[in-house]
């Protein structure tokens, strides 16, 4: 498809906006394009479509354990993205579900943040239902949701997705859990790349049952796609 024929089924989103995240997907190595010189067609490459698996496990998480709402399906594959990509917020989910309930200033060390970007974290994750209180008194230790304890299979999905073309080594970090780190070189560990990073690390040196989800067999990217693949953006 066209920009143009994109954008008339997305009567939401202003062309110049779908024209742009197609930049953006096309830099991923989401989509390919017929031809760069002109106003060529759009299609997904093997890279994209191998992205199916993902956004079925994050719509089953969503219509299974977010509060019931009526919306298209990628509507709310965009929705539970936007409660689990903002920064900090796996480390937090990662710390609760190894430790169980902790409070505030516990949780603050454990992710290694000052304790107002913790509290604004914690605020945010509580208004998606990932975490609550143990009890309405002050100080009260905070704890994971039943959606944020389900959140398992979803980061053994994307764990498993991303696989052929990122791997982990130990790297420097103030942090105590864990570093994110990879090997794949073109995509840098700043922005968008440490928050993507953040979203699939996984503590090798505690066990953790929320992190160790065994993935279903979902099909593999193909070695000639992921070579290819030269991304410019995190995501």
């Amino acid at each position: 498809m066209r920009v143009r024929e994109i954008a008339a089924q997305l009567p939401f989103v202003g062309e110049q906006s779908v024209s742009q995240r197609l930049m953006y997907m096309h830099a991923d190595g989401l989509i390919t394009r017929s031809d760069v010189r002109r106003r060529g067609t759009y299609q997904l490459s093997a890279l994209g479509e191998s992205l199916a698996p993902v956004h079925h496990t994050l719509s089953d998480w969503s219509r299974s354990h977010l509060p019931s709402q009526t919306m298209a399906e990628a509507e709310r594959v965009e929705d539970a993205l936007g409660r689990l990509n903002l920064r900090h917020t796996t480390a937090v989910i990662q710390t609760l579900g190894t430790n169980g309930p902790l409070r505030f200033s516990h949780i603050a060390e454990e992710i290694g943040v000052d304790r107002p970007s913790a509290r604004q974290r914690l605020l945010r994750m509580q208004a998606d239902g990932l975490v609550g209180r143990t009890g309405s008194h002050h100080g009260a230790p905070y704890v994971l949701t039943e959606a944020g304890q389900a959140l398992g299979a979803v980061y053994a999905t994307v764990e498993h997705w991303s696989e052929p073309f990122t791997t982990f080594n130990a790297s420097p970090s103030p942090a105590r859990v864990a570093a994110a780190t990879r090997t794949h070189t073109n995509v840098p560990l700043t922005g968008d790349g440490a928050r993507t990073a953040a979203a699939l690390r996984r503590s090798a040196a505690v066990p953790n049952d929320l992190f160790s989800h065994v993935p279903q067999p979902q099909p593999r990217v193909p070695a000639t796609v992921t070579a290819r693949s030269a991304p410019g953006r995190g995501r």
